[in-house]
């Protein structure tokens, strides 16, 4: 690694660390926890579930749970381009429930998005952030098998916008991480991790090794597999990651792949991300927030596979990115900053916009790291669907110089 790289690493880390050192001084971490937790008093807010009762005139009540032993859930589907051109049916179902008392325990959080053209493209994506009673572990799980072809334009800024090649294949991905709680807020653990890419197809006649000129990972063989485990560290004093009301998150995941528990090549990563979301009222049932998130991603100069490498939108809800299209600048090193206003409209809560803008850069072939930059921004409308999850309807439109495109969630996007 050179010595630039090393500079700008060190001045993120050392960011990362002040920030943090700040937070925690500012704010005992008992009361943090305490008020970030999402309103159970619901009465003055509503939802389309209110809707629902009413057209269907349904009895209603205000009263929850005490305990939090209820399952919330919200169902969305809807249809949408998709990654590689076309349209695919897609159902979105996510479901906010306590394992403890709501005093104590944050809410946990399930994810099901599958999807399908009703042909050769599906997904099967479950992903989990469970917390169990009074917070003594934090079970993070990430589990994908997809069928899709996607666009690819190599390493860094090596292509413009319109010069990409498809490539076809299914895989499957299984992250499973368990952390025990240490202080408040802070957790420590572990975790395995699995990435394997089989039947892997070029759609193109030029070979993937030619058109990436990357030598790990995109040679004529029809799989890949990384398979290694993890070191993580979370800090989360959010109390609810389907709509974060205040608060603060931290992710640190060291991996390694060592080819004695099944990968090709020996190789590690680094993830380091954080979040901070600031309310600028303290009326608990008004939203009106600046949420901020960045992350720094790199495999070092170990020889990571090409479709291993960090890439826009390969994060977890494959959320970052948002204006560019899904895995649009991939390579060795990536680093992400985004910022979104958060304000509701209603004075109930049942509708609410957002603004947003980020940024990133990655490092590779035309494209200098933490001096080249590509930005994206957009704006976004928010329909409230489970005021006792605090899930919303996420419909944001994002432009960036080459492309402009439309994402729709479940929960807000981070």
């Amino acid at each position: 690694m050179n010595s630039s790289i090393k500079h700008n690493f060190q001045v993120y880390f050392f960011t990362i660390f002040c920030g943090l050192c700040c937070n925690s001084y500012a704010q005992h971490p008992v009361h943090e926890i305490e008020v970030t937790k999402h309103v159970a008093d619901t009465a003055k807010q509503r939802d389309l579930i209110d809707i629902g009762k009413k057209i269907l005139k349904l009895e209603t009540t205000n009263t929850v749970d005490s305990t939090g032993k209820k399952v919330y859930f919200s169902f969305l589907p809807f249809s949408q381009n998709v990654p590689g051109g076309g349209q695919a049916l897609i159902t979105t179902t996510t479901a906010g429930f306590y394992l403890g008392d709501r005093k104590t325990t944050n809410m946990s959080r399930m994810t099901f998005t599958p999807y399908t053209n009703f042909g050769r493209r599906f997904g099967l994506p479950i992903r989990s952030y469970v917390w169990l009673e009074d917070n003594t572990w934090v079970i993070d799980g990430d589990i994908r098998l997809l069928k899709y072809p996607i666009e690819t334009w190599g390493v860094g800024r090596e292509y413009r916008n319109d010069d990409h090649i498809m490539m076809d294949y299914t895989y499957l991905r299984v992250y499973q991480h368990a952390l025990k709680r240490i202080c408040d807020g802070l957790f420590l653990g572990g975790g395995y991790n699995l990435d394997y890419w089989m039947n892997i197809r070029g759609q193109e006649n030029m070979p993937l090794s030619d058109f990436t000129s990357y030598p790990h990972g995109t040679g004529e063989q029809d799989y890949i597999i990384s398979s290694g485990f993890s070191v993580n560290m979370i800090y989360d004093t959010r109390g609810n990651s389907i709509n974060p009301w205040a608060g603060n998150y931290a992710n640190i995941r060291i991996r390694t792949n060592p080819k004695f528990m099944g990968s090709d090549q020996n190789w590690s990563s680094l993830f380091v991300e954080t979040r901070r979301y600031h309310r600028f009222t303290r009326d608990h049932n008004k939203q009106n927030m600046l949420a901020i998130r960045n992350f720094l991603w790199t495999v070092f100069n170990s020889p990571a596979p090409f479709l291993d490498l960090p890439t826009l939108g390969g994060d977890t809800y494959n959320s970052s990115g948002r204006g560019f299209p899904l895995n649009r600048f991939r390579g060795k090193s990536l680093y992400y900053a985004e910022a979104e206003y958060r304000r509701d409209l209603t004075s109930n809560g049942l509708f609410g916009f957002v603004a947003f803008v980020n940024a990133n850069t990655v490092s590779g072939p035309q494209s200098s790291f933490f001096r080249t930059w590509n930005v994206g921004t957009g704006a976004g409308a928010r329909i409230k669907f489970n005021k006792n999850s605090g899930t919303n309807i996420a419909i944001d439109y994002g432009i960036s110089r080459d492309f402009r495109g439309l994402h729709l969630s479940l929960g807000e996007v981070f």
